[in-house]
């Protein structure tokens, strides 16, 4: 950052700089706000900086810390900007731009060219819709907590220099390349109120106007909108009937509706949310990366010849087949001869080398006590402590005492040689670990070094405390003020971390140890095989294993590296890296001892606030050997310009032991082009390759002076993925250089195996896994037997598959080759790999890729992961990166779509999860690098909260199964022998015979049951026929609306219209506090019915010619509207009589879930079948009670209601289902109270009984409410069974009484309400399990209980006396065999008469009430299409007959169901896979719209994760059902609207979700 000339920070006076240094350390802590920051500074630089006229300081500084400074150019002379190297650093972090050390000259400005090329093109992508209110970023200094980490522990692995910026250059500016064809425009648009801004007027408006030039739009009114005054609430509305938008549907189904969903039922097409489906549309249209030669056929009809067969499985009517991959053709394959193991030098005999390490620090302990064996620094990176080696002797001699002989009694010693012991240091604290580490080699205890835990909750603590418990470790070591640090309960105890065993601490200061005796020394024996140390580490999965190092590994492993190092006596060596593992720990540790080394310790605390102090070190004590990480070349470089004093002409070795990864070498030559100047030797650069169970497998030896360098390797990234070296020649954009390890350690032999499957050696020129043998390696997992044996005792084979001796060889977990002279090469990490379809990519290759498109503005602080997850038979490749705080929406799409393109450029692979987290929200390794497994789980669970997110499974999923094409079906050309079909029994069954009906009307036979109450009733009923005669002036026949609550009004108004001859049509009241929405319905049905008169009460006359009515319909053109409260006491003359029983009794109008508003007649014939039917079936005589808690208006719940009781005369207990929202005990109290012993409730009642007395059982218990009573509890409706609702409600109410044989359901549909209702005799209803897979292409495939891809069915209770049904193929209409899945066709003396509509359409009504079967023996019988899909099961049990008992289940409304890839699904399945997928999705609902699949989810918990749903139901839709999700909505709670029968209605929501009307918390279109 450029300050003004005439005042350059290095000029002001060192009080002043050091107050601007700790100003930045408590910035970069999070110790103070980023406002708080520029007013402090702004206020020490105020006397010194001249300010620029009429500009805020502020902004200056903004502007000048966003120019990008090539890190590998010394600054222009006359911009004096040598401020301090803290405040240099911290300027840079403060910016959220430490990404800074990514770059170099000739990548930024490649990537910026290749970028400007794409600035004029707008992207077509549609960009997600956020809720305004949910995710805005508050400033960083009011949301950004204080980070305390660097921006990743392996952020060096991340370097990506020269080759990729090149490669971006080239493959930004290919013309076809993947943006192009994707995107084609940008949005800018992120409020759920704005429009998308770009684009339209070029690219999408006319793709719009071809879709919809041929497609009729009628001008329909938009949808009565039931969201508007209820999703703010988090509860669901009162269930509401919703017509569709104006439209009558006489039909009821097997009409093409395709007109009308292209235009979304009259939803105007311009409406925002169909837009952005539009350009979703175009952009998958566009030519994407060709499928893979893969697929997964699940077609029965035949299998598909491509690739190999890896699996067929043959069931009685379904095959189902996986293949391999097809290999490609062209793709690299090795050619090179088998590999020999390499061998690296011998390992020298030296007479004066100790037989044990332990025997090296008795020596120097006592002959050079005096001499420094490790200084610490403290915060600054001054020298603070310098431990020698006489001190180190000392002390770790009494913590040995100590730990044998202080810590329990002289019979029961707590420690014995052998046990392990957790030594728990911070980082600062070098010495006091040394100490303890030596203390526990003498005592001859094991020590397991683990980091420091800060919280109970730290990521990965868990699984330490899997290694504590598996090592049997009782006792942990610490200092004094680490123990006082560490988090406490109230008691002042120290926590219990999650998944620790439990622990004591002992503190090891000088003040608590013993001294030992004169007379007692330490066992110090040669080397063994026994365990010296266990070295933990975390696999690719997040689990921690301890890796035991023997003794004799330990002093082995020093040898080789003191031969290879070279290193003297009296050595400085300069440690930056974490010395309680790795390279920090065998370097300045183990080796330091041996070789009486000295060390400087520089902590990692230093390294942020003073990223200069190691070099600075290495120049004031003339060091000969530093070890350095990539990330501490880049921070040297970062702040060199504030030290040009410093001098590395000292060092000898530089050894960067990250140097395994491949983009390490960007950083080796930057920080040489910059150092050589003051000093640094080229040859001094030694890269090594280090692993956790082969310890050190090689390092770059120092040079000769003036030698030429070693040669890097230029490899294709293309042959990499295929596990091939191949020197990059075609296309320079996917090259990968990568510089060598140097040769194998001594005594050590080398040789590399393929990565997968058994050890086989690999050819020269194919990439694998470095396998080591050596003595000085890891020996096992600690107490991992299995794991251990695949890992630390690998036997390499040749191609034959036979063994090459039998020398045992140690897996690295590296990947990389030999190259030319022996050289090592690595390209990657086995816990980095991802293989996808087949091909192998390196996680950090990716990472690289990401930072390299001009991640500045985007990300914060480079902090990214990539790691894969398995969905749908292959991995798919997730990348998650922290967002930084002041990034705009429209900068974090930009970035997330060119990340994409460079991706599929440079790695040929898709993506098929970008999310961006908000700052400093991912899980951290201890040294502040980002938890992969963690966030790996994170996103998994769903617990990531994303605050942006593409998907883009489209791209990605190339193995889908084909799709299926439809064959022709049973037809009249089939085998037809007597009852079987083609092998099979028809598929038929009917009701036991219903006897004589007799030929009275209801009117008749209400009229002569004499109790009270029917007396009443009967009074009230001839008063209000009366007043329809005189007051309405009607006539016989006459349709008459009745308008009512849930009561005994209704029942007396529907006699009343009997009994004067008009058609009663009952309607659900308008809701008052919802008029806009509910009224609309009413005034429809009104209209439908040409209603001559509406009966209400008197407050709901008032309400429907209210101010608030008028504004939502036209009140003057109600009809008659005349209000019963007040009836006058006149009798009827004359009660009329139907001239015949076809005549109309009444009209049930419904609102299916489709939206269809649907008017049914019904004849006083039809009703009496019906009532004689369910009497039979239910045993109802007069002395029965029954409850009834249902709603009046329609289908079966309307009969139960007005006509049952009446006709048999029991009593009946109404209970209105909306009291239950004020009194959930009502119906459940009321059943105990009168010991009811049949009660009809809904799923809606049963859901809100079940969700809302779950968990008050024992209240009810206290309230004496018992079920015990309870015959049957039906639950009514015209869907597939519910049976986890069902059984969930029978589990929690069995502790009051309730029997588990009890509930049971009905089945019933527009034109019969009522055909299968269990009743009293009979079998149990049965359950089956069937195969998903195969119910896609129609057939019913039985499986056995938890077999994967089965769907529990529920019989839909016994078919009603008088009734039969047939299950018919609905296109052919030829009847199926047994276990076939078709369309219910009914046959019933109470059949619906036909539909009431005002187009009275009579081919609808000859196909749906009175149709033919093709061909067979029922061919003759006229059916009625229910429009339902199910099929029907001959059981084992006993009918009431005496016959084996059919069982019908159903599966499905037709009218439903989704064509998609060429099979049928049922929303409800899908539905239920999303809804079990987060605890937070409340509800959920699933509809097409042109071709995409649209899920929306109910989010019942905090807004924040509302993105972590899209993964998961994108994934579980994939998994289990093989589609792609098109959309994901996320919506408040009580958005879905449901009926009164609680069936979600799809079709309205639909319709609401594309005219913009559901207020959506988020809205992902998915790529």
């Amino acid at each position: 950052m450029a300050e003004p000339a005439a005042a350059g920070i290095s000029s002001l006076p060192r009080e002043v700089r050091e107050q601007l240094a700790e100003l930045e350390l408590e910035l970069s802590e999070g110790d103070i706000t980023q406002k708080g920051y520029e007013k402090k500074r702004a206020k020490l630089l105020a006397p010194y900086v001249p300010q620029t006229q009429g500009v805020d300081p502020a902004l200056q500084k903004e502007s000048r810390t966003q120019t990008p400074t090539p890190s590998a150019t010394p600054a222009p002379a006359s911009s004096s900007s040598s401020s301090s190297s803290s405040s240099k650093f911290h300027r840079a972090r403060s910016g959220g731009a430490r990404d800074e050390r990514y770059r170099s000259d000739i990548h930024t400005e490649a990537v910026q060219a290749a970028l400007a090329k794409h600035k004029e093109q707008k992207m077509a992508l549609p960009m997600p819709t956020k809720r305004r209110s949910t995710f805005v970023q508050s400033p960083a200094d009011a949301c950004t907590p204080p980070d305390t980490s660097s921006a990743s522990e392996d952020e060096g692995s991340l370097r990506r220099q020269a080759a990729l910026s090149a490669a971006l250059h080239q493959s930004l500016q290919n013309a076809e390349s993947w943006i192009n064809r994707s995107i084609q425009g940008s949005s800018t648009s992120s409020s759920a109120s704005s429009t998308l801004s770009h684009g339209e007027g070029k690219g999408t408006s006319g793709s719009l106007a071809d879709v919809f030039a041929n497609t009729r739009i009628e001008n329909f009114s938009v949808p009565p909108d039931v969201t508007a005054t209820t999703s703010s609430s988090s509860t669901r509305p009162a269930a509401i009937d919703l017509p569709p938008s104006g439209i009558v549907k006489g039909m009821h189904k097997g009409s093409n509706r395709s007109s009308l969903m292209d235009t979304a039922d009259g939803v105007p097409v311009s409406s925002r949310v169909s837009t952005k489906i539009q350009q979703l549309l175009n952009t998958l249209k566009r030519p994407k990366r060709p499928p893979l030669k893969e697929f997964f056929v699940d077609d029965f009809e035949e299998i598909v010849e491509v690739g190999f067969p890896k699996l067929i499985v043959f069931t009685d009517n379904f095959i189902m087949s996986l293949f391999f991959p097809q290999p490609d053709p062209n793709q690299p394959k090795p050619e090179g001869r088998q590999m020999t193991p390499v061998k690296g030098e011998p390992l020298g005999v030296v007479c004066n080398w100790p037989p044990a390490l332990e025997a090296a620090l008795q020596r120097w302990g006592t002959t050079q006590a005096k001499c420094p064996c490790l200084t610490a620094l403290d915060v600054t990176g001054k020298p603070v402590y310098t431990l020698t080696y006489g001190k180190l002797w000392s002390r770790s001699l009494k913590l040995a005492y100590t730990l044998l002989n202080k810590l329990g009694t002289k019979n029961e010693p707590v420690l014995k040689p052998g046990d392990r012991v957790a030594l728990v240091y911070p980082n600062n604290d070098p010495v006091m670990f040394m100490v303890a580490f030596y203390g526990c080699l003498l005592a001859e205890v094991i020590p397991v070094p683990i980091e420091v835990p800060l919280t109970r909750k730290d990521a990965g603590g868990q699984q330490i405390g899997f290694l504590l418990g598996s090592c049997g470790i009782a006792l942990a070591l610490t200092t004094e003020v680490c123990l006082k640090g560490l988090p406490k309960t109230q008691n002042g105890e120290i926590v219990q971390f999650k998944g620790w065993p439990r622990l004591k601490w002992v503190v090891t200061d000088s003040k608590y140890l013993s001294k030992s005796p004169k007379d007692w020394q330490p066992n110090i024996s040669a080397a063994g095989t026994e365990p010296a140390y266990i070295e933990y580490k975390t696999s690719k999965e997040g689990s921690v294993m301890g890796v035991t190092v023997s003794r004799i590994a330990m002093l082995s492993h020093c040898q080789a590296l003191s031969q290879a190092c070279n290193y003297s006596e009296g050595e400085t060596i300069v440690n930056v890296l974490d010395f309680k593992k790795d390279a920090g720990l065998w370097h300045g540790i183990l080796t330091n001892v041996m070789n009486k080394l000295h060390t400087i310790s520089v902590p990692y605390s230093v390294m942020k606030t003073c990223p200069l102090s190691w070099v600075q070190r290495v120049h004031t004590h003339k060091a000969k050997v530093a070890l350095v990480k990539c990330r501490d070349l880049h921070w040297a470089m970062m702040a060199h310009r504030d030290q040009r004093d410093v001098s590395l002409s000292s060092l000898r070795m530089l050894i960067v032991t990250d140097g395994a990864n491949p983009w390490s070498v960007s950083s080796c030559d930057a920080f040489l082009s910059l150092f050589q100047s003051h000093g640094l030797k080229p040859e001094a650069i030694c890269p090594c390759a280090t692993s956790p169970e082969a310890m050190t497998i090689a390092i770059r030896r120092p040079g000769v002076p003036g030698a030429p360098l070693p040669g890097r390797a230029i490899l294709s990234m293309n042959g990499l993925s295929f596990g091939v070296i191949r020197v990059n020649t075609e296309d320079k954009n996917s090259a990968l250089t990568v510089q060598d390890v140097g040769h194998v350690m001594p005594g050590g032999m080398m040789c590399i195996v393929k990565p997968d499957g058994p050890p086989q050696l690999c050819k020269t020129d194919e990439i694998g896994e470095i396998c080591v043998s050596s003595r000085a390696g890891g020996m096992m997992y600690y107490g991992l037997a299995g794991l251990t044996k695949n890992t630390f005792e690998v036997i390499p084979l040749n191609s034959a598959g036979s063994p090459v001796g039998d020398v045992p060889f140690v897996r690295s977990g590296l990947l990389g080759f030999v190259g030319p002279g022996s050289l090592v090469f690595v390209v990657g990490k086995m816990d980095g790999l991802l293989t996808v379809s087949g091909r192998r990519h390196n996680a950090d290759d990716i990472v690289a890729t990401g930072l390299a498109v001009e991640s500045i503005k985007t990300v914060y602080r480079g902090r990214i992961a990539v790691f894969s997850v398995s969905v749908f038979y292959d991995e798919r490749i997730v990348v998650v990166a922290e967002q930084r705080p002041d990034a705009s929406e429209e900068d974090s799409f930009q970035w997330m779509s060119r990340v994409l393109q460079a991706i599929d450029s440079i790695h040929q692979v898709g993506v098929y999860c970008l999310a961006l987290v908000p700052a400093n929200t991912l899980p951290k390794t201890p040294l502040g690098g980002i938890h992969i497994s963690q966030t790996k789980q994170h996103f998994l669970e769903g617990s990531l909260h994303p605050c942006n997110i593409l998907m883009c499974p489209h791209t990605c999923v190339t193995n889908l199964p084909k799709p299926r094409q439809k064959q022709p079906g049973v037809g009249p050309a089939s085998v037809m022998v007597g009852n079987l079909v083609a092998g099979k029994r028809i598929a038929q069954a009917s009701g036991r015979d219903l006897g004589q009906i007799e030929d009275n009307d209801l009117v008749k036979k209400g009229t002569t049951v004499c109790t009270a109450t029917c007396l009443q009733l009967h009074k009230k009923a001839e008063r209000i026929a009366s007043v329809l005669c005189d007051k309405g002036h009607l006539n016989a026949g006459d349709n008459v609306v009745l308008l009512y609550p849930p009561g005994i009004e209704l029942i007396t108004a529907f006699y009343g219209c009997l009994y004067a001859g008009c058609i009663p049509v009952t309607v659900r009241p308008p809701h008052a506090q919802s008029l806009t929405a509910t009224l609309p319905t009413v005034r429809m049905i009104v209209e439908v019915s040409k209603a001559a008169c509406i009966l209400t009460t008197q407050t709901l006359m008032r309400l429907l010619k209210s101010r608030e009515a008028a504004a939502a319909v036209d009140v003057k053109t109600w009809p008659t509207i005349i209000d019963t409260d007040d009836l006058p006491r006149k009798r009827l003359s004359q009660i009329y009589k139907p001239p015949t029983s076809e005549m109309l009794a009444y009209l049930d109008f419904s609102v299916s879930t489709t939206g269809m508003l649907t008017g049914v007649k019904m004849s006083h014939a039809a009703v009496s079948g019906l009532c004689r039917a369910i009497k039979l079936q239910c045993e109802l005589y007069s002395s029965r009670q029954i409850a009834i808690c249902l709603d009046p208006y329609c289908g079966l719940g309307f009969v139960l209601w007005c006509l049952c009781s009446v006709y048999s005369g029991h009593q009946s207990i109404l209970i209105p289902p909306m009291e239950l929202e004020s009194n959930l005990f009502l119906w459940l109290s009321t059943v105990s109270q009168y010991k009811i012993r049949d009660t009809f409730c809904s799923y809606s009642v049963m859901e809100l009984c079940t969700k809302g007395l779950g968990n008050q059982v024992e209240m009810l218990k206290a309230r004496g409410i018992n079920l015990s009573c309870v015959r049957t509890c039906v639950v009514v409706a015209e869907e597939r069974p519910r049976v986890s609702l069902t059984h969930s409600f029978s589990k929690l109410f069995k502790d009051i009484g309730l029997s588990s044989r009890a509930v049971s359901t009905t089945f019933g549909s527009r034109v019969n309400v009522a055909i299968c209702l269990q009743g009293t005799s009979g079998p149990d209803p049965t359950t089956v399990y069937v195969d998903l897979k195969s119910l896609r292409h129609d057939r019913v495939r039985l499986v056995e209980r938890g077999a994967p891809q089965s769907l529990l069915l529920s019989e839909s209770g016994k078919i009603l006396p008088g009734v039969k049904v047939v299950i018919v193929n609905p296109e052919t209409k030829g009847p199926l065999g047994d276990s076939h899945l078709g369309e219910i066709w009914v046959n019933s003396p109470h059949t619906a008469s036909g539909y009431y509509t005002i187009y009275d359409n009579e081919t609808l009504q000859a196909d749906h009430f009175n149709t033919r079967l093709s061909f067979g023996d029922a061919a003759q019988t006229l059916w009625a299409r229910t429009g339902y899909l199910g099929f029907v099961r001959r059981t084992e049990l006993t009918a009431a007959s005496g016959e084996r008992h059919d069982a019908l289940y159903v599966v499905g409304a037709l009218d439903e169901t989704l064509e998609l890839r060429g099979l049928r699904y049922h929303p409800i399945d899908i539905e239920t896979s999303v809804s079990r997928t987060h605890r937070s999705i409340a509800e959920c609902a699933v509809f097409t719209w042109t071709n995409l699949l649209v899920v929306v989810v109910e989010l019942c918990g905090c807004e924040q994760e509302a993105l972590d749903l899209v993964p998961l139901v994108t994934n579980v839709v994939l998994e289990e059902h093989y589609l792609i999700v098109g959309v994901v909505v996320v919506v408040d709670p009580g958005v879905i609207p449901i009926n009164s029968r609680g069936e979600k209605q799809r079709m309205h929501l639909r319709d609401s979700f594309l005219a913009d009307q559901l207020d959506p918390i988020y809205v992902a279109y998915n790529m």
